[in-house]
């Protein structure tokens, strides 16, 4: 069989998810009673908040308001760090402007495009490794190239099937290793990296270097929650400063504003679709280009190059049978500003285009070490698409830091310029247009004879007559007998037959962005992959069929989504869960087709609702994604507008159940400002105000919800005891004591009639409720406790 990535492996319900982990490192907490919900993180190891370790959380450390703002948008703060993992390329000044911002329903569309970008693999000779060692960059050509490629400088035009061209701002590429998406990513054991120093840095030694293989790997949702999990808590603990309780708060609540994508949501989405495994099934992730590199250091360059092709090819760095070796290869030669003769360099490059063509560049670098006291140099950006995996390393790495001082890397200007300059050039000059050639050529060849009637006809021969093997055979040799080209005994379909060349023209016309011509591939697959069981490559047609058609589509009617776009995502959903036990690539679909049909509005948000309960009910993500995804289904309904002036058709008060839902998912999970968030929005959407002043109608839900409230005050109160040094003065340790107090008492009034809030009583998903059905008959709403209905809540 395949190889798949390593959640794949894993059964539905892993044992990991069985109750919410604190496997976090968060600051130590002083001066708590044992009876504190804050004492049990007491307990956990110590780290101190360095600098160096704030940077990576800083999109996420100060949280957006509990109320929207009139945009409807959570901007991340205006002091977010040049490199944050959370900022767009604009801000990092590497690209244009964007009109957008993070949490944007049209950044969310942009995310999902930009997410699937042409990968281009990095092979470097040893003398080029030193140069770069010498520069102080451990991780080599790959470290410097990453952060430069996940946006083009400037404006990229991309022509389509048609011959029509098109400018995109945004358009990327994925800088990898040769062997990146192949292993299952692991993280190194907490306690032997500890234990592990470097005398000389005090550094792990297990880190030090390079990033290995395994770590730029994603597809692993235990990282993914670990992740979203360290951030959430590192916000949590850096906003408990703010001591104004939203309870005590007097602004009215704005009515008209609509919620927006949480900066949580956003990462969570981002690292989902973050290093996407190399697997036979799909394309996106195999490498279009490879770049071949050498410095003018080596004795013998062209030798040295064709040593470097020869080893893509026939030597250890081949790639899987199942990949198209035949890409297109891209020779640097890097010039040392700093020691090496430039007139001998220029020779040397007239000489490579004269052997291997013009697919060759001269990259001028300074080879000394960049440090950020030099007045020409610039931080190296944190890349945004990196995976759970590698973006935990990095934590681990600077937990291990002495000191504040970023270990961020530091390159001059002029490198930076000539990297920006070369990335251009690759892309504009060679990349995009080989893609643009090799989609013309296989889709004149191999997808346009499949429209016609003689396609049809070899489709249905395939199945149902025994000339089916001498008409395979006249394109591509079959695998076996039975005239299929799919090798069921392996696991995929070889690189030159038919259904593997259409897979990979679908594909690069999904990265090239054209997505009429993918979706119309991509539905000619799905018979091909039915009739020959290959199910996962079945599932992952219906996938991006279903993607493609929803990001092609201006307009889709009611009955044509629900016969082609909903039919396409059951399908995949299906045949990834039952067939191929493969809950990530489940996921990943489900979250995409979710977000895409919550742009349309109208019934369409009430459809992505529905898809993302699904996710709930095949439990596809730990605790941390439960209340992510159930917030997002409270934004579903909510975008869900009404008709005329009373709204007819909206979904305010299933928005608001939702919320409080996800107010109680946060409470489970000790993160007592994002409950609080939850439960602004649902007393928004309820019509009431946040301080209880105006009652909510239904006494069932009334209860519920003012006890909630008791339980977000209550968790909100240890923050005063938080954090505070040793040479805190007396009168802030009186605070913290009497705070803890009146949290006990608190408790103790709220539990002579129920749990106490803490634990925050039962849950609406608790055993003593009605059971629960997301979408349907909505057993615990309002409505169903108090057995009416009031029609002044829209």
């Amino acid at each position: 069989m395949p190889s798949s990535p390593a959640q794949d492996a894993y059964p539905l319900q892993s044992s990991h998810y069985s109750e919410p982990q604190n496997s976090l490192i968060i600051p130590k907490i002083r001066g708590l009673d044992k009876n504190s919900p804050y004492a049990s993180l007491a307990s956990l190891p110590f780290r101190r908040s360095n600098a160096s370790l704030s940077s990576l959380f800083a999109s996420t450390s100060s949280l957006p308001s509990s109320r929207p703002s009139s945009s409807g948008t959570a901007t991340p703060p205006t002091g977010i760090v040049a490199h944050s993992a959370f900022l767009s390329d604009a801000s990092r000044g590497l690209t244009s402007p964007s009109p957008t911002t993070l949490g944007d329903d049209a950044d969310v569309r942009n995310l999902i495009i930009r997410s699937f970008a042409p990968h281009v693999a990095i092979h470097a000779s040893v003398d080029t490794k030193e140069l770069l060692h010498n520069k102080g960059l451990r991780g080599g050509l790959l470290e410097l190239l990453r952060p430069f490629g996940e946006t083009v400088q400037g404006r990229v035009t991309i022509r389509d099937s048609t011959g029509a061209s098109r400018s995109w701002d945004d358009f990327g590429i994925r800088f990898t290793g040769m062997r990146d998406g192949l292993e299952s990513p692991q993280l190194p054991d907490r306690r032997s990296t500890e234990s592990a120093r470097s005398a000389s840095n005090g550094i792990p030694d297990s880190i030090e270097g390079s990033v290995p293989a395994r770590l730029r790997t994603g597809g692993d949702i235990p990282q993914i929650e670990e992740v979203v999990d360290r951030h959430l808590s590192h916000a949590e603990y850096h906003t408990r400063s703010d001591r104004t309780d939203y309870l005590d708060r007097g602004e009215a609540a704005d009515t008209s504003a609509s919620p927006s994508a949480s900066p949580f949501y956003s990462l969570y989405l981002r690292r989902l679709l973050s290093g996407l495994p190399m697997t036979p099934h799909e394309t996106f992730s195999h490498p279009v280009a490879c770049v071949m590199a050498i410095s003018s250091r080596n004795p013998s360059p062209i030798e040295e190059l064709r040593r470097l092709y020869a080893s893509t090819t026939t030597g250890d760095y081949r790639l899987p049978q199942w990949v198209n070796n035949e890409f297109l290869r891209y020779y640097v030669l890097i010039h040392d500003e700093d020691h090496d003769d430039a007139a001998k360099s220029m020779s040397l490059y007239e000489q490579m285009k004269r052997h291997f063509g013009l697919h060759c560049h001269l990259l001028r670098l300074r080879s000394s070490q960049c440090v950020s006291s030099d007045d020409d140099s610039v931080k190296l950006p944190l890349c945004q698409w990196i995976s759970a995996a590698e973006e935990l390393a990095e934590i681990q790495r600077r937990e291990s830091y002495n000191d504040d001082e970023d270990p961020t890397p530091c390159v001059f200007e002029s490198d930076a310029t000539a990297l920006k300059s070369f990335v251009r050039e690759m892309v504009t000059q060679s990349i995009i247009p080989t893609m643009e050639r090799l989609s013309a050529t296989w889709n004149d060849q191999v997808a346009s004879r499949r429209r016609g009637i003689s396609g049809r006809f070899m489709s249905l021969s395939k199945r149902w007559t025994p000339f089916s093997t001498s008409i395979r055979s006249a394109t591509g040799p079959p695998s076996n007998g039975s005239g299929s080209n799919y090798d069921a005994l392996q696991g995929f379909y070889r690189p030159d037959t038919p259904e593997a060349t259409m897979r990979k023209l679908a594909d690069y016309a999904f990265m090239l962005r054209d997505f009429k011509l993918a979706q119309s591939t991509y539905d000619l697959l799905r018979t091909d992959f039915s009739n020959d069981k290959a199910w996962k490559n079945y599932a992952g047609a219906n996938e991006m069929a279903a993607i493609s058609t929803l990001l092609a589509s201006q307009s889709l009617s009611t009955k044509a989504r629900l016969d082609t776009v909903d039919q396409m995502l059951e399908t995949a959903c299906y045949s990834y869960i039952t067939r191929c036990a493969a809950p990530y690539s489940a996921l990943r679909t489900l979250a995409l087709g979710l977000e895409l049909l919550k742009l349309r509005g109208a019934s369409a948000a009430d459809d992505a609702a529905r898809w993302a309960s699904r996710i709930l009910e095949l439990r596809l993500v730990g605790p941390i994604g439960h209340a992510l995804v159930t917030e997002r289904i409270a934004a579903c309904f909510v975008s869900r507008g009404g008709v005329g002036s009373l709204h007819w058709g909206a979904r305010r008060r299933k928005a608001a159940l939702w919320a409080v839902l996800g107010a109680d998912g946060w409470l489970r999970l000790e993160k007592g400002v994002q409950a609080r968030k939850c439960v602004d929005e649902a007393c928004r959407l309820y019509g009431v105000d946040a301080a209880g002043e105006i009652p909510l109608a239904f006494k069932g839900m009334r209860a519920f919800v003012d006890e909630l409230r008791e339980a977000v005050r209550a968790s909100r109160m240890p923050d005063q005891g938080v954090g505070g040094e040793e040479e805190d003065g007396e009168a802030q340790r009186e605070d913290r004591a009497a705070g803890e107090e009146t949290l006990v008492e608190v408790s103790e009034t709220l539990t002579l009639d129920q749990p106490s809030p803490v634990s925050h009583r039962k849950s609406l998903t608790g055993a003593a409720q009605p059971a629960f059905e997301p979408l349907g008959d909505l057993s615990l709403s309002p409505s169903h406790l108090m057995q009416q209905r009031d029609d002044g809540f829209g």
